[in-house]
């Protein structure tokens, strides 16, 4: 009767290692992958989020200025001055949004020492702006959030599969646009350039953290610091 059983359970064992050797012929060790093996439980099957780097040119300034070495530049930052902006064709602002301009560059200007109360009559010096910008890279277009790719190996268990993930939830990117700050204190008299400068910052089209009297405050702010100073291109902030 012991020998029955024992006959039986053997024969029940041998079933259960014949069983769990197909499984292993068609999908591998383990779910989790053998040795040598991707496996379900490998390292491509777990979702991973695609990195994105930011662009080094956002938010950044650029600054270079110029003073004259004729003595009418000693007059720089004091008495009056009026303050104008050009238009023209291309990538120059409309005249909307050159106001918003002008009013950072007149606060710039009473923070060096101008009087810009009598801006409406005309001055012994003029602030002439140009606001221009410019494409530097365009909107990207728009892609799946998904992407994947998938892998097999053959080991000694047999064939085994793997599947990797990458999730990328972010929206695409706004073009990133450079906007430039073009200003030239004149000696409306004598036509001479006493002073002149320009200033850029680079920002995503649309970008909340930047509306355009932000961009003209940074701008005005990197134009006029320290005036009326010259230096070389140098970043600003």
């Amino acid at each position: 009767m012991m020998t029955l059983k024992a006959t039986g359970l053997a024969a029940g064992m041998a079933a259960m290692l014949l069983a769990s050797s197909a499984a292993q012929a068609q999908w591998g060790p383990r779910w989790g992958g053998g040795r040598g093996a991707a496996g379900w439980g490998g390292p491509l099957d777990s979702p991973r989020m695609a990195p994105r780097s930011k662009d080094a040119r956002e938010g950044r300034v650029e600054v270079s200025r110029f003073v004259s070495t004729d003595a009418a530049a000693a007059a720089l930052g004091q008495g009056p001055v009026s303050v104008e902006s050009e238009s023209g064709d291309g990538s120059w602002v409309e005249a909307g949004m050159r106001r918003t301009y002008e009013a950072a560059i007149v606060d710039a200007l009473v923070g060096v020492g101008y009087d810009t109360l009598h801006a409406g009559q005309p001055q012994p010096q003029v602030a002439r702006l140009r606001i221009s910008r410019q494409v530097l890279s365009p909107a990207e277009e728009k892609r799946s959030p998904v992407s994947g790719t998938a892998a097999m190996e053959v080991g000694t268990y047999g064939q085994s599969y793997g599947l990797g993930i990458n999730v990328d939830l972010s929206k695409p990117r706004s073009a990133l646009v450079a906007t430039r700050l073009d200003a030239r204190i004149v000696e409306r008299e004598s036509g001479k350039v006493l002073w002149e400068g320009y200033a850029t910052i680079a920002t995503r089209e649309g970008d909340d953290k930047w509306p355009d009297g932000m961009i003209a405050t940074k701008l005005a702010g990197a134009l006029f610091d320290g005036f009326p100073k010259a230096d070389a291109i140098a970043p600003v902030g």
